[in-house]
């Protein structure tokens, strides 16, 4: 429930459109520790404590999450009319939240089995379903145009969206972009071994980033999407642990300076559990995106830093972390902030978020993150 003072979201809309999938997450016992091929071994048993399930994927995710901020929020995702989908629809309807989905009868609901082993990082067993033949002609282009922002997530999961080199994506963003709504982007990470790794990525993205105001894709998306040899360099450095352990500011920099190059108003890099490297535009791009939005030039405009996380209090698992970061900083761009407060939010949801198997569940309100630093919530060590 939205407090008070969030209520303020309230006078601005938003739309959160994109990939949505049922989350299938069992859950591991205490003491399970260790590495996956121990604990995943052919013909062993491994006897769990339980399951979390609940909707996932960008729509869900990031859209409820802001719904709970207190912003107005109409999500528009692609499901199936099978027992997963109307599982979904259950789920959103606790939330007020089904009214804008989008039901096929020919396809079916996507879903991912979610394996949180703890101790390492997560494995995702994902079917696309739905998502695949997701098209702007899915949207409702009234809904969008009467909104603030529009917030698409994961195309890197949606054929749709990548095939001929972007030219769906592109054609929907300028529609959208037309239209007078601020957009926001974010990926999911590519399996090297699925059809979307032989597509040309950063070609893509200069189609489609100058339609962009707020880009906010992780350090290993947008690095395998732009500079693969680089990736390739993270990966060897990492030695099987979460490349965001090894990599560093100076490392992300780059990568940041590029997206700016191809058009977008704003990058939010989401770098795992050291923090998040933001960076906007200068002159008339980002002058552009603050009077749409009523934001401070003096605040946002050719501004760059690091926010370090906040100290979690427990690591239970991070699906969704990167999700709600984005909610919590969208949330905050609605209500006008200036840049610091968004992406101190950011950092502060994500730590919340980890507590908790699902998105949703660890998350708190603005005015509760607020205070909790208010009274020295400690921050993660800064690794230049």
């Amino acid at each position: 429930k939205a407090s008070k003072g969030e209520r303020m979201v309230a006078n601005k809309r938003a739309v959160a459109a994109g990939h949505i999938c049922i989350d299938i997450t069992p859950l591991f016992p205490k003491g399970s520790a260790g590495e996956a091929g121990r604990i995943l071994a052919p013909g062993r048993l491994v006897q769990m404590d339980g399951v979390d399930i609940h909707p996932g994927g960008a729509v869900a995710n990031t859209g409820l999450a802001m719904k709970r901020l207190g912003v107005d929020v109409r999500l528009m995702g692609k499901i199936g009319k099978d027992e997963l989908g109307a599982l979904i629809l259950k789920r959103l309807e606790e939330h007020g939240a089904a009214e804008g989905m989008i039901l096929s009868d020919q396809e079916k609901t996507s879903y991912s089995v979610v394996l949180a082993i703890p101790g390492i990082d997560r494995i995702f067993l994902h079917d696309p379903g739905a998502n695949v033949t997701f098209s702007g002609s899915d949207l409702d282009f009234e809904a969008i145009k009467g909104a603030d922002l529009f917030h698409f997530g994961y195309p890197t999961l949606m054929r749709r969206m990548y095939q001929n080199q972007g030219e769906e994506l592109a054609r929907m963003f300028r529609r959208i972009k037309e239209g007078g709504t601020a957009i926001s982007l974010d990926m999911a990470a590519i399996d090297p071994s699925s059809e979307a790794a032989g597509e040309d990525w950063k070609g893509i993205l200069e189609k489609v980033l100058p339609y962009v105001d707020f880009f906010v894709p992780s350090a290993e998306e947008l690095c395998f999407m732009l500079d693969r040899e680089r990736y390739q360099e993270w990966t060897k450095r990492a030695e099987g642990r979460d490349i965001t352990e090894v990599i560093r500011v100076k490392d992300v920099k780059p990568l940041g300076q590029t997206v700016l190059d191809m058009g977008a108003g704003f990058v939010l890099i989401k770098c795992g559990a050291p923090g998040i490297y933001y960076r906007t535009a200068s002159g008339k791009r980002i002058e552009d995106l603050c009077r749409k939005l009523n934001l401070s030039k003096e605040s946002w405009k050719d501004k760059e830093g690091f926010e370090p996380s906040f100290e979690p209090d427990a690591v239970v698992s991070g699906s969704g972390a990167g999700d709600t970061s984005i909610a919590a900083f969208l949330a905050s761009v609605l209500r006008e902030a200036d840049l610091r407060e968004a992406v101190e939010m950011a950092a502060a949801a994500g730590a919340c978020c980890v507590a908790a198997y699902d998105a949703l569940s660890g998350l708190k309100s603005l005015e509760e993150m607020k205070e909790r630093i208010r009274r020295g919530w400690r921050k993660r060590e800064y690794r230049p």
